[in-house]
């Protein structure tokens, strides 16, 4: 199919928003509205804000290009006012993106499926403390409506892990522990039905957190991953076969442990990847022959696809 920037129409790339991800969502919008227009698609940049309906409508805009991580953007909210307002955008539906959103619900379903994922327990109450310490420790403890590891901490003791639960409540969230995993973390970048080159992260210190992903120069990024090709090959249909698994379509993440056994465990799924210069997704793109410009460009052109689904 040969595609002319004309064919998007204007195209609203959405970007801010209100979650807690709200400074790294602008970062990322800035760099995929910048690789638009280098293609020459009348790309404009918006911050979403609760008018963002208003806004869309008035602005008399074709398609979104979303890149607005988090809560409001990420979990469904914005994907099923675009479905009501007939307007095609990237990235997942409303199904996809909120299991995706919210890690206790994504690994409700993969455990279903088989699919491999830490132990896990949800902590609503303090009575649940101890049923999560069960697991055995160390523990690891989410807020399971974030991204960008905010409101994630490692716990090793019942104190540590009451500490950990009170501060991830405080991000307005249902919280899990998680069976910690020793081992390196690996993430299979998805596009399409494409699953890209894995990489592996190897932050300086402890986990790879949200100093480690936006902050820290010190981490490191290994593409090739280290991995034979017929394991890497393995890993990253099984990556696939999870994105999928939760609803999620068009572009997206999905974040793995290998233990000491070489047993591959699942973590999470993000549907609303970063798009900076310390994104994992365009490194992936990148090792894998496609330029930041022609990521962003194939990104937006599956909502052609989607659109002529819908006609």
């Amino acid at each position: 199919m040969n595609i002319q920037a004309s064919d998007f129409g204007k195209v609203a790339v959405l970007m801010g928003g209100w979650a807690a991800e709200r400074d790294v969502s602008l970062v990322s919008g800035k760099a995929v509205l910048d690789g638009l227009k280098a293609r020459g698609v009348d790309a404009h940049g918006v911050d979403m804000g609760r008018d963002i309906v208003q806004v869309l409508s008035e602005g008399n805009y074709d398609r979104v290009f979303n890149v607005v991580h988090g809560r409001g953007g990420e979990d469904g909210q914005l994907q099923g006012a675009l479905d009501l307002m007939g307007l095609p955008y990237t990235g997942s539906g409303v199904l996809g993106s909120a299991i995706g959103m919210d890690k206790y619900r994504t690994k409700l379903v993969w455990q279903s499926l088989g699919l491999p994922t830490p132990g896990f327990a949800l902590i609503d109450n303090l009575e649940q403390l101890d049923e999560a310490a069960e697991l055995g420790f160390p523990l690891m403890v989410k807020a399971a409506l974030e991204g960008s590891s905010i409101g994630v901490a490692r716990a090793d003791n019942p104190k540590q892990l009451r500490r950990a639960w009170k501060e991830a409540r405080a991000c307005k969230s249902h919280v899990i522990a998680e069976q910690w995993v020793e081992g390196p973390e690996y993430t299979a970048s998805i596009l399409g039905d494409l699953a890209l080159p894995l990489i592996r992260l190897q932050p300086a210190t402890g986990f790879y957190d949200y100093e480690a992903k936006y902050q820290s120069n010190s981490t490191q990024y290994h593409i090739p991953c280290g991995l034979d090709g017929k394991r890497e090959a393995e890993l990253q249909e099984l990556c696939m076969t999870a994105f999928k698994a939760v609803g999620a379509t068009g572009w997206g993440r999905v974040d793995l442990m290998i233990d000491p056994e070489d047993r591959c465990w699942l973590i999470e799924v993000n549907t609303v990847p970063g798009m900076t210069s310390h994104s994992l997704v365009p490194m992936a793109a990148k090792a894998a022959g496609i330029d930041f410009e022609e990521l962003v460009w194939r990104i937006l052109a599956q909502t052609l696809d989607a659109q002529k689904e819908q006609q």
